[in-house]
């Protein structure tokens, strides 16, 4: 068999298939390695940030440049990958103009069938234009709560609280809820007795927050110490107290749980009484003292009506 056309084929255009692979590659990898510093060095010039900043603001900008440059080097990639391909096409003597005439029809057709589709990609643009939230932030979207693992133009990956993975198109987003967005806030109720004295129990509390954000650990977390602001509610079972106060991102949670263990703790060795729902029960025969004029019970069939403070003085 005569290998001489082959050879000389491979020669040809095995080499120039070679050379588009290889520059599609070198594309590949200046995208993916140069795109994320240039979104970085942008967004920090955008937002005016120098070297030394502070870390509530560089990670705000860690977190949009890491979502922005998700969007660029996937689409980059894709756009690199489609050229390459059709290159390689043309190279081997497949006529692409066909190809491309009918990519452009089949596109109009795709956008006139599948309108949920453009409008998906039409909302992703949105988001991340507006930067209503990035990845890792924990936001509320179409009825599902949970961190952010991915974005792209179509949709959006959450994670929940339990682990479970749910998958939102960006076209059914109508209200976007980011908890953790620049700063969170500490939002919570501490009630107690109504006989407490409720100067003494909100002096304890702010207390309590104060001590909380001058220790080292709470204090590179808390953005402004948890203090008493009012008297929030006059509850069934008690006096609901409002707690308020600013953490960094995600760190609200955390707060609030040590807050209320110290607050609880703090409550104990001064003595005020953190109510709960108390309900009486009667057992037995023996009816309970009424008020006057109150009308008792019936009886139970076969026993003797108890008698009432009216019926006691007609006798």
């Amino acid at each position: 068999m005569d290998w001489t056309p082959v050879l000389d084929w491979l020669a040809s255009h095995g080499v120039r298939i070679l050379i588009i692979v290889l520059v599609g590659a070198a594309l590949y990898y200046v995208v993916r390695m140069l795109v994320p510093p240039a979104v970085r060095h942008s967004l920090r010039v955008r937002y005016g940030l120098k070297r030394r900043v502070k870390k509530k603001d560089e990670e705000e900008v860690e977190k949009r440049a890491r979502t922005v440059s998700r969007i660029f080097v996937g689409t980059g990639t894709v756009f690199i990958l489609v050229a390459v391909i059709l290159m390689i096409l043309a190279e081997v003597g497949i006529n692409i103009t066909p190809l491309i005439a009918g990519l452009g029809i089949a596109g109009i057709a795709v956008g006139f069938g599948a309108q949920s589709l453009v409008k998906d990609i039409i909302a992703g643009i949105f988001i991340l234009l507006e930067n209503q939230y990035r990845v890792g932030d924990w936001v509320r979207i179409a009825d599902t709560t949970g961190i952010v693992e991915e974005i792209n133009l179509r949709r959006t990956i959450l994670r929940d609280i339990d682990g479970i993975v749910h998958v939102v198109p960006n076209g059914e987003i109508r209200v976007a809820s980011n908890f953790t967005k620049e700063w969170a806030r500490v939002n919570l109720n501490v009630s107690v007795a109504y006989d407490t004295n409720l100067d003494h129990a909100i002096a304890v509390i702010n207390k309590v927050g104060e001590g909380m954000a001058e220790e080292p650990y709470w204090k590179s977390l808390i953005l402004k110490p948890p203090q008493a602001i009012r008297v929030d509610k006059l509850g069934d079972s008690g006096i609901e107290i409002r707690i308020l106060g600013d953490t960094k991102p995600m760190r609200q949670w955390e707060v609030m749980g040590e807050l209320r263990k110290r607050v609880k703790e703090a409550f104990d060795e001064e003595g005020i009484e953190i109510p709960w729902p108390h309900t009486k029960v009667y057992f037995g025969d023996v009816a309970p003292q009424m008020a006057l004029g109150e009308v008792p019970p019936p009886a139970a069939p076969g026993k003797a009506q108890p008698l009432t403070p009216e019926d006691d003085a007609g006798e």
